[in-house]
């Protein structure tokens, strides 16, 4: 398949709200893909290279040759490229890896560079996620979609997934089985604004601390013990402590679900940043264990000696958990169906410096890859009033539109701006709309992507934490900032402080 015709499907796709149009447009796609085309094809149309990390930012991509005049490339020339710029590695790879880049965009056309562009630094917001580009395999492969979900759940490889279900079809999608050592996607929580909404849903429940830490699942096959992250990324060399906390466990094989996160000596957490910053780290393990040590909480059991437990209620895994791990390694919790005692709770969370807390229901199976009802997380809103600096135009939907906007708190010793991050995040159409004529009155320059307007347009933006930020000028950036509503009431002088900013960040650390 050629690239232009994948870049024909993303356009498609973009241009649309409607997910039933969505998965209709990427199963027409998918159905002209050659088959040793299926796995990058599906993860470039989820948005993301099969390669990762590729090693490639944005100063790589700064000054591109002239695009093609005709579309020649194919699906497959371009993974091959990407294979060779990921396996770069050494003395001067990086003026290798920028050479490697000039002949891939050398060879695309301008819409496929502007594709290729957003796809390697995980700007291809277009709407067809995972979960959407799921659905079109099942449509295009003419399957039960509920079968393809159930082996990406057990398999973690949209790719692998789509091609059993091209080749084989549902007997080949029944062939995946949970295989200790190879991860499966997590499940996941959605979200209610209070305790009382939570339990509404879910009945009498177990109420969980919620931790800011590093998802973990953990493999223990014997004596080999393999960790992975949220996303699938194999860290086992990088946290030490965890792959110990699982052999000490008295079991032969064992999958976990669990946080590993940097801890205060008194058992209050370290800011989220430290804990990136430890796992994130490929440097020196040993030293890094003793001066920034990991500890590890687990909080559901997928399987145990032989068993899987994927299907069973949440009362039973969490029995499994509690003969297999001690307290002191699983996350507090209690069962209640009260919102006043879950409330007491929550609030003990809170002060024991952690993030809320997680209602699960108890009789849900784990919904690996699924955002379901089962498990809701319920945290404090913080909420700053901050000022517009800038602003991105945006891509599918909202092109046309000012959409991402770049936030900044008031210096109160200088009277400018300090810039926190970005968000596009909670913005309505009819909110977009207004922003898109407002910032355009406040313009002051612009260039290919963005807008710089007057520091005027005051914005309240609910955020989940603060953290170090070595990128913006402040020392700090927002984690998870959307916005809540535009405050054309307020001027740039009322705006929330540095020093607010930093506060909060102190006293989340303290």
């Amino acid at each position: 398949m050629l690239l232009a015709d994948l870049v024909a499907a993303s356009e498609a796709v973009r241009s649309t709200a409607s997910r039933k149009a969505k998965t209709a447009a990427l199963a027409a796609a998918l159905r002209g893909v050659d088959p040793d085309e299926v796995a990058p094809a599906v993860a470039y149309l989820s948005g993301e290279p099969r390669q990762r990390p590729l090693g490639v930012g944005w100063a790589a991509l700064r000054e591109l040759p002239s695009p093609a005049g005709e579309p020649r490339f194919t699906v497959l020339d371009v993974d091959n490229a990407l294979d060779r710029i990921a396996a770069l590695a050494g003395s001067g790879s990086q003026a290798q890896r920028r050479d490697a880049i000039a002949k891939l965009f050398g060879r695309a056309t301008g819409p496929e560079q502007e594709f290729l562009r957003r796809l390697i630094t995980g700007e291809l917001r277009q709407g067809a996620l995972e979960a959407v580009v799921t659905d079109a395999v099942a449509q295009a492969a003419e399957l039960p979609v509920a079968e393809v979900r159930r082996a990406l759940m057990l398999s973690g490889d949209l790719g692998l997934v789509a091609g059993l279900a091209f080749r084989e079809g549902a007997p080949g999608l029944r062939t995946v089985r949970l295989k200790v050592g190879r991860p499966i996607q997590p499940m996941l929580a959605s979200s209610a604004p209070d305790i009382g909404a939570a339990l509404a849903q879910t009945g009498e429940a177990a109420v969980e601390w919620k931790l800011d830490g590093i998802r973990v699942q953990v493999h223990r096959d014997q004596h080999d013990v393999r960790v992975f992250t949220r996303s699938l990324d194999d860290i086992t060399a990088r946290v030490p402590e965890v792959v110990e906390a699982a052999l000490r466990l008295p079991v032969t094989t064992v999958v976990l679900d669990g946080e590993a996160m940097v801890m205060h000596a008194d058992g209050r957490p370290q800011p989220f940043s430290l804990t990136a910053s430890r796992i994130g780290s490929r440097k020196d393990t040993d030293s890094m264990r003793r001066t920034v040590p990991l500890t590890t909480y687990f909080f559901d059991v997928l399987h145990i000696d032989g068993a899987d437990l994927l299907d069973e209620p949440g009362t039973s895994r969490y029995a499994a958990l509690v003969s297999t791990v001690p307290e002191a390694e699983r996350i507090p919790r209690i069962i209640t169906a009260d919102p006043v005692t879950a409330t007491r709770f929550f609030d003990h969370a809170l002060t024991s410096g952690h993030e809320g807390v997680v209602v699960k229901s108890l009789a849900v199976p784990y919904q690996a890859g699924r955002r379901g009802s089962g498990w809701i997380k319920v945290k404090p809103r913080h909420t700053l009033d901050l000022v517009v600096l800038a602003v991105e135009w945006g891509h599918g939907r909202r092109r046309g539109t000012l959409s991402n906007l770049h936030l900044g708190a008031r210096d109160p010793d200088n009277g400018e701006f300090v810039m926190l991050g970005k968000t596009f995040k909670g913005l309505t159409d009819a909110m977009l709309a207004w922003q898109t004529e407002r910032l355009l009155e406040l313009e002051v320059s612009r260039n290919e992507w963005q807008v710089f307007v007057k520091p005027e347009l005051v914005v309240e933006v609910a955020f989940d934490g603060v953290q170090n930020s070595t990128r913006y000028p402040g020392g700090v950036a927002l984690r998870f900032a959307r916005v809540l509503a535009h405050r054309p009431d307020k001027s740039a002088a009322q705006a929330d402080t540095i020093d607010a900013v930093r506060d909060l960040h102190v006293r989340a650390r303290d």
